[in-house]
C-alpha cells in the first residue's frame, strides 16, 4: 500500500529579526539574538526549514511586582533590584536576553519620572551584555513621555521596544526610526487588529521585517487556547504568504501566568492542588511550553524552574 505525502508545502518564509548590536554595530553587546526565518511550522523539521531557536527572555522589573512570595524567594533578594537581578537571569538562569518592564512609571504606582527610567536602562545594559527588550508600564499617556528618553538612553544597541498600538504607533514609529531599535506591536489577542497595526506601522515608515508582534498572551485556564489558536493562525498567515502576518511573535508568560488565582495561592485555598511552590512554576513552564508549539519565537518567562523547565524543551524540540 503506498502511504500518501501528507507534508505541507508553504509559499513564504517568516521574517527573520534581529535584536542586539555588537561593538562592531555600533552597541555594546556580546551578542545579538535572531529569530524567525522559518518556512514550516513548529519543530516540524521535516517539512522545511527552523533555522533559528525559539529563546527565552528574563522578566525584569525596575520595581518588584505583586507577585507572590514563593516567586519573590525564588528569584531572591536580586528581585529589589533590576541590575542584580538581570545579572542573574544573564549568569544563573542562562537567558539569551533580558525582558525590562518599567512598572515603576505606572502613575497609578511609584510614577516614577522618565529621566529615572532611563537611567534604570542605562544601569541594565552596563550590567549585562544581552540583548534588551523594553517595555514601558502598560499607559499609553505616561509611555509616550517615558519610552523616548528610555529609547535615547540605549540609541544604537537595537532593543526591542514595547509596545505600538492602534493608539501610540506614531510615537514608538518615531523614537524606534530616529534610535535604531526594533518594535513590538501588541493586538488585543484579535488577528485583524493585529494586521492592522502592522498596516499602521508600515504605513508610518517602518519596515515590517524589523517587527514582532504580541497578540498579548493569557495563562492556562484563562483564554489560553485562544491565544494559542490566534498565534497559530498569524504563523499560516504568514507561511501562506501574507507579508503583514509574517512577523515572529513573543509571549510575555511570566507577566501573565503570576496574575491568576492557580499560581498565586496556595492549597489551603485551593485544596488538593498541590502545593504553590511546585505548582506555580509548573504552570508558567506549561503554558510556555505549548506556546512554543503555537509559534512563540520569544517566550518572556519569570521563574528560574520554569526557565530551565523550558530550556529543555527547547533543547529537546529544535535539537
Amino acid at each position: 500500500m503506498q502511504i500518501p505525502d501528507v507534508i505541507e508545502k508553504w509559499t513564504a518564509p517568516i521574517n527573520t529579526v534581529t535584536i542586539g548590536a555588537t561593538k562592531d554595530q555600533g552597541g555594546t553587546r556580546a551578542k545579538t539574538v535572531t529569530v524567525g526565518g522559518q518556512t514550516t511550522l513548529p519543530f516540524l523539521t521535516f517539512e522545511g526549514e527552523l533555522p533559528h531557536k525559539p529563546v527565552i527572555a528574563g522578566f525584569v522589573a525596575d520595581t518588584p511586582p505583586d507577585w507572590p512570595d514563593v516567586l519573590k524567594q525564588a528569584i531572591g533578594k536580586e528581585i529589589d533590584s533590576p541590575v542584580e537581578w538581570a545579572q542573574k537571569c544573564v549568569q544563573e538562569y542562562k537567558v539569551d536576553l533580558i525582558s525590562l518592564k518599567l512598572v515603576g512609571a505606572d502613575p497609578a504606582g511609584k510614577d516614577a519620572p522618565p529621566d529615572a527610567c532611563a537611567k534604570v536602562v542605562q544601569d541594565v545594559l552596563k550590567a549585562v551584555d544581552v540583548p534588551l527588550v523594553l517595555w514601558g508600564c502598560g499607559d499609553d499617556e505616561k509611555d509616550n513621555l517615558v519610552l523616548p528618553d528610555c529609547s535615547q538612553a540605549a540609541k544604537g544597541e537595537n532593543c526591542l521596544i514595547g509596545s505600538a498600538k492602534e493608539t501610540n504607533y506614531r510615537t514608538i514609529v518615531a523614537l524606534c526610526k530616529s534610535d535604531k531599535h526594533k518594535i513590538i506591536a501588541e493586538a488585543p489577542v484579535d488577528i485583524n487588529i493585529g494586521k492592522q497595526v502592522n498596516i499602521l506601522l508600515q504605513d508610518a515608515g517602518f519596515d515590517l521585517k524589523d517587527v514582532v508582534m504580541f497578540q498579548t498572551t493569557a495563562a492556562l485556564g484563562y483564554g489560553f487556547d485562544y491565544v494559542y489558536t490566534i498565534l497559530e493562525r498569524a504563523r499560516i498567515a504568514g507561511l501562506k504568504g501574507d507579508k503583514l502576518m509574517a512577523c515572529p511573535q513573543i509571549c510575555d508568560v511570566g507577566g501573565e501566568v503570576w496574575r491568576i488565582k492557580e499560581a498565586v495561592v496556595d492549597d489551603d485555598v485551593l485544596p488538593g492542588w498541590g502545593k504553590l511552590a511546585k505548582r506555580g512554576p509548573m504552570w508558567e513552564a506549561t503554558c510556555a511550553s505549548v506556546y512554543l508549539q503555537a509559534g512563540a519565537d520569544i517566550l518572556i518567562m519569570a521563574h528560574p524552574d520554569a526557565i530551565k523547565n523550558v530550556q529543555g524543551t527547547i533543547q529537546q524540540f529544535a535539537g
